[in-house]
């Protein structure tokens, strides 16, 4: 048992790691190193020679000038009586090609001239010593190179290229326990039940209860999936293999079952022990007949269901996978009995979000006026992996401005940061240019602001930003919400048009600069006409479906084109509606308007409270206005 234990954390801190040795690669720049010392040797043996042509040996034969010949099966190494005569030092034979014909004729006539004839007559097994010889050669270089590649961690002479490429942990080594996964507490529950039944079998044998034989991960990027997986092998305290969908997947017919084959292999060898497989929709992928049934791909998944069928869950073995398109896997392999439980790893809510921040935080210096509530609210719909990268670039931007810790500014600019990119100090707008920016956002934020019912504004800048945007207004939500109502996406919709709105209303003009917020406009438009039911040409009707929700979550139409037509008009006469409500509401606040522009034009970056100032002023005197017109 220590003899295997050792082996075991031997492999978790080394073996996953092997160089990757090409077999055939080594064998055809041996061949070919052989040909070329072949050639090499040739070309050195046939230097010592003068090439003549056959009619010139045939000519020197006639004269009787030959004074020895060698006869060999594919050419004739000759010498004259004058190369004889001279100085052994200084003699150099001539050869020319051997035409096909009766040699021992040859042989008899030139011992007939009195001439020394040597000839390198063939044995009769000739031919089965060369076959030999190359059997041999090829032997001895394949053992050598088979021993080389094992003694370089490789596996054989075929390098391990039908052997699995899963990485074994033991015990911590990952470095990752359930303490360092925050806002995913659902997900962390059904994993701990997993590790308890690998812990303690007999309680759940007892009252008859099977350890399920696999979980799937299922959550949109970012989300810490795998991050689960390895804080399971940091609990586990069993064998845990790691290895991806897509290293099963090779070009040679039949190696990614024999990969699943010897991965399950090695399972069974230290049960109880857990296999997880990230990225399973590289192997998993749903089967058709579109190319055939004999696949590479198929042969793969369809080993993949055979061995999980196969093994007992009573040894312990248990399937971890990871995917964010769940939609594509294959139905078999989600069936009962093979991948019993589908754990959700969603987007964590605003407790999630804050534990989170504290974990990104624990080993970073913050002062005393940083408030990671705020920064939660902030980061509504942020995932594990945006948190912890919104926490660095605050590090790095304390560490840029010489301070030892990290303060509420530097959290809230990489937030903004990460929305808009960094600042353009080099780009420089005309003084009309940035008239019509200033307006634009202005009228984002008044339409915000002057219906209760939308997000509060925060901050409002013209300072242009490298991710394209000339100036930004930004929306912090006060709550968590879940739910929106018809009533508050269309003023969503009015908020996203204002900016067009306050162009026309002051300008008469339309610019580029509301691009990005017409688009933003009409997805939402769509979305509450045909996936949300909120319109009156459709009715509660549904025509849109939601296609990879954990990635891009686009939305496609399953409908006629009569209904895409309608569709089209909905979504056309909402926004027009949005957008005339918008218009209306800065013309009757064309003051306001006027004022914060002027304002923001002066200081360049206002906050949603100086904001919010203009406004409660503009409602102070609009109330005491009333009484006198009465």
């Amino acid at each position: 048992m220590e003899h295997q234990q050792d082996d075991q954390k031997k492999n978790s801190q080394g073996g996953g790691k092997k160089p990757k040795v090409s077999i055939w690669a080594a064998l055809l720049i041996t061949v070919g190193l052989i040909l070329i010392g072949n050639f090499i040797i040739t070309a050195i043996s046939n230097s010592q020679y003068t090439h003549t042509t056959y009619t010139e040996f045939r000519e020197e034969m006639n004269t009787g000038n030959l004074s020895e010949v060698m006869l060999y099966s594919d050419r004739i190494v000759y010498m004259t009586k004058e190369m004889a005569a001279k100085d052994p030092s200084q003699q150099k034979a001539c050869f020319t090609g051997l035409p096909y014909g009766d040699v021992r004729a040859l042989a008899d006539e030139l011992e007939a001239q009195g001439v020394k004839v040597d000839q390198d007559i063939p044995k009769d097994n000739s031919l089965l010593m060369t076959i030999l010889s190359y059997v041999v050669m090829f032997g001895l270089i394949f053992g050598v190179m088979s021993i080389m590649t094992k003694r370089m961690g490789g596996e054989g002479f075929m390098g391990g290229i039908g052997s699995s490429k899963a990485k074994m942990y033991m015990e911590k080594q990952t470095g990752v326990t359930f303490k360092d996964v925050a806002g995913q507490d659902e997900a962390k529950e059904s994993l701990q039940e997993i590790i308890d039944f690998l812990h303690n079998p007999q309680k759940y044998a007892e009252i008859g209860a099977k350890l399920p034989k696999g979980a799937l991960l299922v959550g949109s990027p970012g989300t810490g999936k795998t991050l689960l997986a390895k804080a399971v092998a940091g609990e586990a305290n069993v064998p845990f293999f790691s290895i991806s969908g897509s290293d099963f997947v090779e070009m040679f017919v039949g190696v990614g079952a024999s990969r699943v084959r010897d991965l399950f292999h090695q399972a069974a060898k230290v049960a109880p022990c857990i296999i997880f497989i990230d990225e399973i929709d590289a192997v998993g992928r749903s089967r058709d007949s579109r190319y055939g049934g004999n696949s590479e791909h198929e042969q793969t998944l369809n080993q993949l269901l055979g061995e999980i069928d196969g093994f007992d869950s009573s040894k312990g073995i248990v399937c971890l996978a990871a995917t964010n398109r769940p939609e594509i896997l294959d139905k078999a392999l989600l069936r009962p009995g093979r991948f019993d439980r589908r754990i959700v790893v969603d987007r964590p809510n605003l407790q999630g979000r804050l534990d989170t921040l504290k974990v990104h935080t624990r080993k970073i210096k913050l002062s005393e006026d940083v408030d990671l509530q705020k920064i939660a609210q902030a980061t509504a719909g942020a995932v594990g992996a945006d948190l912890a990268n919104l926490v660095n670039e605050a590090a790095l931007r304390a560490v840029r401005n010489g301070r030892k810790a990290v303060n509420q500014e530097d959290l809230l600019i990489s937030f903004e940061t990460v929305i808009a990119g960094t600042e353009k100090k080099n780009t420089v707008l005309t003084d009309t240019e940035k008239r019509m920016v200033a307006y634009h956002e202005v009228g984002h934020a008044l339409i915000s602001a002057l219906y209760k019912e939308d997000t509060p504004v925060t901050k409002i800048t013209i300072v242009p930003h490298t991710e394209g945007a000339l100036g930004y207004t930004l929306y912090l939500p006060e709550e968590e919400k879940y739910l929106s109502t018809r009533e508050e996406l269309t003023t969503n919709l009015r908020s996203l048009l204002g900016g067009r709105a306050a162009e026309q209303v002051v300008f008469a003009t339309m610019t580029t600069g509301a691009a990005n917020d017409i688009q933003r406009a009409t997805a939402l438009a769509r979305n509450m006409v045909a996936l949300y039911g909120m319109s009156q040409e459709l009715g509660l009707m549904a025509p849109a479906s939601v296609a990879n929700q954990y990635l891009d979550g686009q939305t496609y139409l399953d409908c006629s084109q009569d209904t895409s037509a309608q569709i089209d008009q909905a979504v056309q006469k909402l926004l027009n509606q949005c957008y005339e409500d918008a218009v209306n509401t800065l013309t009757q606040h064309r003051e306001l308007l006027d004022e914060v522009a002027g304002y923001l034009l002066a200081k360049e970056t206002i906050t949603g409270e100086e904001l919010m100032k203009f406004v409660n002023a503009g409602k102070e005197e609009t109330t005491t206005e009333k009484p006198d017109e009465e």
